[in-house]
Parts: structure tokens; C-alpha cells; sequence
């Protein structure tokens, strides 16, 4: 085991559990630690904790917590070198794609840190002698849930923004990818945040259900796959508290005749198949308008120059590349042709490690699973349609709603696009169309459950709740 044994974060210091899993890495197999399953008592105690703390973090001025996340964002500068490397271990994404997620968790920060500007309060007067204004207000103790394939920047949509209002939280991250977790606990520890206010919990589903259905955690947010969205935001809003669950996608992008070849094809093959394609940004299906052969042909060779084991990680487990391989087999037996095809990919040196190579399936239509479901794997499918019109519809009939994207060097198919995707977020020329913040990350349909965006200005919204004050002075 190349790792220590993990336990709980708990008021400042680690609290064992009585039962623990193993944590295996994607990438050559090796043990890399235990993970605790936790009970009610060690979920009980990580919340009693956070209340305990709450009170005198939220009296705090906003600038005196915002000052513990300058800190820590240096702390993240520091030591991204480390997280990258146990980010590429637990996750099996490459070393390249973890320093990206260190990155963003640091741009998260900084917009956490901008918080006294972005929380400067409004006073009105409303009629003569008398004054309105507004604050806002911390919930209390708040829990946010994330999966394995985000284990530092995903954490970050919510950690810091949750934080610097001034609520308390319980943490609960992927059993499959534990070790960034704590990893965040000790360095917001080292950057002052005091015992109590930010706590890691770990554990399977039963888990997730107690923080759902406890009565003193006011909000839950969670990012996982859309069926267990479902299940997260009914249970917890069931409970009467808030909650944001995002779920998974099924994005298209639109390839049109005047499409640059050189950068549509480089920028596909990079959205498909970046991260594995375990992220629900990635290109899913390729919409082929008209005669665009010679742009495919060209997306399948930048394909083949992305190499497993090289600039290209693995899935997360043994059981993903099976399931993700079963997606490809049925969908080549009912038509689809494999123009590119990673079943069966092992890579020299980590013969033990979970690896799909780069997949491109030509001739896909609409009755094939492949189609509908989320693969979570480097596979793009390729669908094909006349015009831009059919592009659109099968656009629309996608219950996912995360990204669309259409690649064109025409403004007016763009904005026409743009205007009837069906999708909280549009790229034009981006495969994968993430906003920057201070703008929020946020899909539509059944890629999202809940109101407002997880991450940018509007997630102040989300984890706070507004005091309205009027005044009135009567002089003598």
C-alpha cells in the first residue's frame, strides 16, 4: 500500500471509521490505500462539528475569511506539483490534465477571494426618512458531494464560495478518489481556516442518504451521473433543504461544411477524448452536416496521435473500461462502423491499469443506446443529417441539456445555433465550452436538478440567504 491508511477529517484532526475499502489506482493497479466506510455516528460527529464551529466563522468579517483563502490559494500554487501526482494516481488522468484541475480549483479560489467586492451592499432610500438595504446571510452547515473524475477541481466549485459566506461544511468526496480530499483538509488547515469549519467524511451511498436526510445540514450540493442526481436533489429537498445536483450529458457538436479542418479536428478529438472522456463536457456526438468527410477524416487522424499511457490517462476502474467497451461492441453490431476502435488497449509497463483507446463510430443513428446514454469513455459517435435544421433537432432531442457547440466560420449559422441548442452552455469553435469564471458552470434538461448555476457569481445566491433591513430614524 503506497499510501497510509485514510480516515475521516474531523474538527481539525482525523477520526478513524470502523470499516474501510480498498483505493485502487486506474493506472497500473497498485493499492494505493484504504478509504473508511463511515456510519450515522461518524456522519453525526463530522456535522455536530461544523455547527460547533459556524457561529463564530460567520460572525467573522467577510474580509477576515476571505484572508484564510488568499493563503490557501497560494498553498494550492505550492503544491500543485504533489496534487497532480495523487490526482494521477487515484484518478488516471495524465499529469498534464491534473495540473489543469489544480489550476481551475486556484481560479475558483480567486473568485471566492473576490467576495468583499462582489458582496458590497446596497442601500436604497425607498421614500423620504426611510433607508432599505440588504445582506446576505451564511445557511449554517452545508455538505457538498463530487465524483471520481474531478477529485480536485470539482470539490472547488463549491469548497471555497461555501466557505467565504461564512457557512461550515461536510465534505463528502468519491470513495474511489479519497486522497485529494484530505489533501484539500490539511491545506486549508495550513492556510488558518479554523478546526471545524470544513470536514471530510468518507463512505459509499449510505453516506450520501444520511446527508440528504439531516436535519442540521441546510443545503446539498452533488455532481455525479443524472440517475443519482435524481435520487440526491428528491431526497434532499424531500428533507426541506436546498439542493443543487448536477448530473451527466450527452453533448453534440455540430461540424458544418465551412468548418476550418485543421482546428475542427484537432479541438473534436481533444473534447472527446480529454480526460479519458470522463468528464460531462466531453464530446459525445459528432453531427455531421452534409459532405464534412473530409473533416471527419481528419478527426480520426488527430485521434490516433492521442496514445493511452501517453496523453491520454485511463478510466477510472476496471468495470468502467468494460462497460464503456460494451457501449462500442453492441453499437458495431447494430451498424455503426468503427473508423477508429480502442477495445482490448493495454499499455506496455501498466499491464494491471484500466485503459480504452480513442473511438470513432461512423453511421450511428438515433435507435442505438449509444446514441441516448452516457458513455463516460473516449468513444465519439458520429450522426448525420442534411442541413443545419436537422442538426438542430437532433440536438434538441437529447434529454441532457450541458453543452452544445457547432463549428462554422459563418456568424449567422453560429447565433442561429446559439438561439435554439438546447443546452445551459454553447461553444462556437470550442469543444468544450466551460465558462470562465465569473461566469457559472450550469446545464439544462436532465443535466441539472435545482435552480441557478454551482460555480460564478450566481452560486452567492445558493449559499446564502438575503436579509432585507429598513430603517427609520425620527429626529427630535
Amino acid at each position: 500500500m503506497k499510501y497510509s491508511a485514510l480516515e475521516n477529517y474531523i474538527d481539525g484532526s482525523s477520526s478513524p471509521a470502523e470499516n474501510a475499502i480498498e483505493v485502487i489506482s486506474p493506472v497500473n493497479g497498485e493499492q494505493l490505500s484504504t478509504v473508511p466506510v463511515s456510519g450515522k455516528a461518524d456522519l453525526d460527529a463530522a456535522v455536530a462539528a461544523a455547527a460547533t464551529a459556524f457561529p463564530a466563522w460567520s460572525q467573522l468579517t467577510i474580509r477576515e475569511r476571505c484572508d484564510v483563502f488568499y493563503r490557501y490559494r497560494n498553498q494550492l500554487q505550492d503544491n500543485m506539483d504533489e496534487l497532480a501526482r495523487i490526482c494521477h494516481e487515484e484518478n488516471g488522468k495524465t499529469i498534464a490534465e491534473s495540473k489543469a484541475e489544480v489550476l481551475k480549483a486556484i481560479e475558483l479560489t480567486e473568485l471566492a477571494c473576490s467576495l468583499p467586492n462582489l458582496l458590497a451592499g446596497k442601500v436604497l432610500e425607498v421614500s423620504k426618512g426611510f433607508d432599505c438595504s440588504i445582506q446576505q446571510e451564511p445557511l449554517g452547515v452545508v455538505s457538498c458531494i463530487t465524483p471520481f473524475n474531478f477529485p480536485i477541481m470539482v470539490p472547488h466549485w463549491t469548497i471555497p464560495m461555501a466557505l467565504a459566506l461564512g457557512n461550515t461544511m461536510v465534505f463528502k468526496p468519491s470513495e474511489q478518489v479519497p486522497l485529494s480530499g484530505n489533501e484539500t483538509a490539511a491545506l486549508l488547515s495550513q492556510a488558518g481556516l479554523p478546526a471545524g469549519v470544513f470536514n471530510v467524511i468518507h463512505g459509499d451511498k449510505s453516506v450520501v442518504e444520511g446527508i440528504c436526510d439531516h436535519p442540521d445540514i441546510k443545503a446539498v450540493t452533488f455532481v455525479g451521473s443524472t440517475p443519482v442526481a435524481k435520487i440526491v436533489y428528491s431526497r434532499a429537498t424531500g428533507s426541506y433543504k436546498r439542493a443543487l445536483a448536477m448530473g451527466g450529458a450527452k453533448n453534440h457538436l455540430v461540424v458544418m461544411p465551412d468548418a476550418d479542418v485543421a482546428h475542427t479536428a484537432s479541438n473534436v478529438a481533444a473534447s472527446a477524448c480529454g480526460c479519458a472522456g470522463q468528464r460531462c463536457m466531453a464530446a459525445a456526438t459528432l453531427v455531421a452536416v452534409g459532405q464534412v468527410n473530409h473533416i471527419i477524416d481528419e478527426v480520426v487522424e488527430a485521434s490516433r496521435q492521442i496514445v493511452p499511457g501517453d496523453n491520454l490517462g485511463a478510466v477510472i476502474s476496471e468495470s468502467a473500461k468494460q462497460r464503456i467497451e460494451g457501449y462500442i461492441t453492441e453499437a458495431i453490431e447494430q451498424g455503426a462502423t468503427a473508423l477508429l476502435d480502442g477495445r482490448d488497449t493495454v499499455v506496455e509497463g501498466c499491464e494491471e491499469g484500466s485503459y480504452v483507446g480513442p473511438t470513432v463510430l461512423d453511421n450511428v443513428t438515433s435507435d442505438m443506446r449509444i446514441a441516448n446514454e452516457e458513455v463516460f469513455g473516449p468513444v465519439l459517435s458520429i450522426m448525420r443529417t442534411d442541413d443545419l435544421q436537422g442538426a438542430i433537432e437532433i440536438e434538441q432531442t437529447s434529454p441532457f441539456g450541458n453543452a452544445a457547440v457547432v463549428y462554422t466560420q459563418d456568424g449567422q449559422v453560429a447565433q442561429a445555433f446559439a438561439d435554439a441548442a438546447s443546452a445551459g452552455m454553447i461553444g462556437v469553435n470550442v469543444g468544450v465550452p466551460v465558462p470562465r469564471e465569473p461566469f457559472g458552470f450550469g446545464g439544462w434538461n436532465e443535466s441539472r436538478f435545482g435552480v441557478g448555476d454551482i460555480t460564478g457569481q450566481g452560486s452567492i445566491q445558493f449559499w446564502t440567504q438575503s436579509k432585507k433591513i429598513t430603517s427609520h430614524w425620527v429626529s427630535e
